[in-house]
C-alpha cells in the first residue's frame, strides 16, 4: 500500500482525484464490452488531439489467423530507404485497438519524423495467449519484408508498445532476434511493460489501488488472456537477451507493474545490452496516453523521443564501425 511519503507529481494528482471524484464501476466488475468502451473513453478524454500528417491509412497483412488491421502514419507522402516504427498498444491483451492509441501514435510519428505502423492484433477473451504476439511478430515480419503495399523501404525496424504492447515489443524483438526477418530490429522501446510475473512483486501490492491501473484489473486482464507464465512469449524477462539491441526501457513510479520492468532492466545490464532506463518519477501507468489530462506527461514523452534519437545515433555509430 502506498504511504503519506509516495511522491505523486501534483498534475497526477488532480487527475487521480477527478477520476476518483467521477466514480463509476471498476473496470474488473464491468462487461467486456463496457470496458472496451470505457478504454476508448479514458483516451479520448485524457489525450492529447491527433497530429495533423500527410498519411494516416489503414492497411492490413496476412496473420496466423487472417487479415491484422494495420495503419500507418507518416509526416512525408513519400520517403527514401530507413527505419520503419511498428506499435503495439496496451490494454491487458484484452482491451484496445487502432483507436485507442491514434493520438499516440500520430504524437510519436511526428517526434520521430518517422513512418509508424499500428498493430490491431487479436484480443483476449476470444483469442488467449499467444494470439495475440503471434499477430504482433507477423505484422513485424511483413513491415520488415517491404511489401508493395506499404510503400516504403524498411531497413531497420522499430519495436515499441505499452503496457501490454511493451510485452509485445520484447516477444517480437525476441523473436525477431532468433529467426531474422528481412530487416533488422534497431531499436526497442518497451514502455512500462510486463516483463516479468508481476503477481508476488512489492509494487503490485504498494499501487493495488488508486493508480489507475489496478491490482483487480491486472488479474481480470491474466484471467482472460490465460498466459503460460513458463513461455517467454508470455513472460519474455525468461527468453535470451544476450543479442537485443539497443533498447529504451521506461517505467512509471507509481505503476503497480513497475518491478516487473524494473526486472527486464536488470536482465540487460546483465547481458551487457546497450540501453537506456527512465523511470518517469510521480506518474501512473499509461501516462503516454493522458498527455492532456496531466499536462507534465508531454514532457516525459518528449524525453522517451530524446533518449530514441540517441539510441538511434548509437545503433548508427555501431554499423559504421
Amino acid at each position: 500500500m502506498a504511504t503519506e511519503t509516495t511522491y505523486v507529481r501534483p498534475d497526477v494528482k488532480a487527475f487521480i482525484d477527478a477520476m476518483a471524484a467521477v466514480g463509476g464501476p471498476a473496470l474488473a466488475d464491468m462487461t467486456l464490452e463496457e470496458a472496451r468502451a470505457s478504454y476508448i473513453a479514458l483516451h479520448g478524454m485524457a489525450d492529447r488531439p491527433a497530429r495533423e500528417l500527410a498519411v494516416i491509412r489503414n492497411l492490413s497483412c496476412p496473420g496466423p489467423a487472417g487479415e491484422i488491421p494495420l495503419r500507418l502514419y507518416d509526416t512525408r507522402e513519400a520517403r527514401e530507404p530507413g527505419p520503419v516504427i511498428v506499435f503495439y498498444h496496451g490494454g491487458g491483451f484484452v482491451i484496445g485497438d487502432l483507436d485507442t492509441h491514434h493520438n499516440l501514435c500520430t504524437e510519436i510519428a511526428w517526434q520521430m519524423d518517422l513512418p509508424l505502423v499500428a498493430v490491431d492484433y487479436r484480443l483476449a477473451p476470444e483469442h488467449v495467449f499467444p494470439a495475440a504476439v503471434d499477430d504482433c511478430e507477423a505484422a513485424a515480419r511483413w513491415v520488415a519484408s517491404s511489401p508493395e503495399a506499404l510503400g516504403r523501404k524498411a531497413t531497420g525496424i522499430i519495436n515499441i508498445g505499452d503496457s501490454a504492447g511493451g510485452n509485445a515489443t520484447i516477444v517480437v524483438t525476441q523473436a525477431l532476434a532468433a529467426d531474422p526477418a528481412a530487416a533488422p530490429v534497431v531499436l526497442q522501446v518497451p514502455l512500462f511493460p510486463l516483463a516479468s510475473d508481476s503477481f508476488g512483486s512489492f509494487s503490485l501490492d504498494e499501487f493495488a489501488e488508486g493508480y489507475i491501473l489496478t491490482k483487480a484489473a491486472i488479474e481480470f486482464f491474466d484471467a482472460a488472456y490465460a498466459p503460460d507464465r513458463n513461455d517467454p512469449r508470455a513472460m519474455p524477462i525468461l527468453g535470451r537477451h544476450e543479442g537485443t539491441p539497443p533498447t529504451v526501457l521506461v517505467t512509471a513510479s507509481l505503476d503497480p507493474i513497475r518491478d516487473s520492468g524494473r526486472d527486464y532492466g536488470a536482465a540487460l545490464s546483465k547481458a551487457g545490452v546497450d540501453h537506456v532506463f527512465l523511470e518517469m518519477k510521480g506518474v501512473t501507468h499509461s501516462f503516454t496516453n493522458l498527455r492532456q489530462a496531466v499536462p507534465g506527461t508531454q514532457a516525459d514523452l518528449e524525453r522517451v523521443i530524446a533518449a530514441m534519437k540517441l539510441m538511434m545515433g548509437r545503433a548508427t555509430e555501431a554499423t559504421a564501425a
